[in-house]
């Protein structure tokens, strides 16, 4: 299960949000008017996404962009990746 916080408090709070994602393994969603905005996973759930493992009976798809930008792949080293879970 993911910690939610809304975009104003995760401004405030990115340091510590950073640390409990890195030492304590936590999955933390940002949220908007209570809806998901994105996500903040370690380095190594971010290679398991983009080296395509999932974990057993779920689907994770990787989606490339930043924000609104029309463009919908950004290149290598570009922000902006999320992802989705899909429970089937």
């Amino acid at each position: 299960m993911a910690y939610e916080i809304p975009v104003t408090r995760a401004r405030a709070e990115l340091a510590d949000l950073v640390n409990r994602v890195v030492y304590a393994g936590e999955r933390v969603v940002v949220t908007r008017h209570g809806k998901p905005l994105v996500a903040l996973v370690s380095a190594a759930d971010l290679r398991r996404l983009e080296g395509g493992e999932e974990p057993a009976g779920q689907t994770l798809e990787v989606v490339c962009g930043a924000g609104d930008a029309p463009s919908a792949h950004a290149g290598p080293g570009s922000l902006g990746l999320a992802a989705e879970q899909r429970i089937p």
